[in-house]
């Protein structure tokens, strides 16, 4: 279940990747297969080739990637990932919006 975020914020999410970038979307998330985890990234591409490839910096596998029939597959991040891979692109905003930082 998400929550925490905008209808606003997802429409962006999906402009981002129907204009060919790699887009970024953090929220709040309960799943009862990751109870130590609040949080997810979705970080989502129309090209599943360049998302791939994107995800491979991060030793992401492309068979982690979350295909969907809308056309916003993306990889899931959570946990220590997220908050490393939100560091180095520099994301700073998911960081500290979600409490994420190492405590």
């Amino acid at each position: 279940m998400a929550f925490g975020i905008k209808k606003e914020e997802v429409k962006q999410w999906k402009q981002s990747i129907d204009n060919g970038e790699i887009a970024f979307l953090t929220h709040y998330w309960l799943d009862d297969r990751f109870k130590a985890c609040n949080t997810v990234t979705k970080v989502g591409a129309l090209n599943l080739d360049q998302l791939a490839e994107w995800g491979a910096q991060y030793e992401l596998k492309k068979e982690w990637i979350h295909h969907r029939q809308d056309g916003y597959s993306h990889f899931d991040l959570l946990g220590e990932r997220q908050l490393k891979i939100l560091q180095k692109e520099g994301l700073e905003d998911h960081i500290n919006r979600f409490n994420l930082q190492e405590k």
